[in-house]
């Protein structure tokens, strides 16, 4: 069974590399298996609450509103220009890195994923999970 799980997880990990995204139902349905790690396993590596802005490289800075609980699990909202949104179930924070996805009102889906920096700077990468081939990196001046 384990070296299943590894190439599931590697080729989960090609897809979100390359811009593609499973939909949310397929991501969510190996947290059912008994192997997948429970929020008391989850291992918050650092605090991402409050609120911050990125800075996406095609333009808009986004300002996020966050809480963080005890499992790493992220809530909240964002906005930019007079756009604004409600970040999806499922945001984590783990060890070193951050996903989110903020559900916007014009109907955009992005989804937020990255990395803590030796910096203690978040940077990653953004997509619209309406439209993949719609990306950008991004990062933040703050520091976790």
């Amino acid at each position: 069974m384990r070296p299943r799980i590894a190439t599931a997880a590697g080729l989960a990990l090609a897809l979100a590399i390359s811009g593609l995204a499973l939909a949310p139902s397929a991501v969510a349905a190996p947290a059912a298996s008994s192997a997948a790690p429970s929020a008391t396993t989850l291992a918050p590596g650092f605090y991402a609450g409050g609120t911050w802005q990125l800075h996406q490289s095609n333009g808009p800075v986004v300002t996020v509103n966050l809480t963080q609980d005890s499992s790493g699990r992220l809530y909240g909202s964002g906005y930019y220009g007079g756009t604004s949104g409600t970040i999806e179930y499922g945001a984590v924070v783990d060890g070193t890195s951050i996903t989110f996805v903020l559900s916007w009102s014009n109907g955009a889906r992005g989804r937020y994923t990255g990395n803590l920096g030796a910096d203690r700077r978040l940077s990653g990468i953004t997509f619209d999970l309406n439209r993949p081939s719609n990306q950008a990196s991004w990062s933040t001046t703050r520091t976790f």
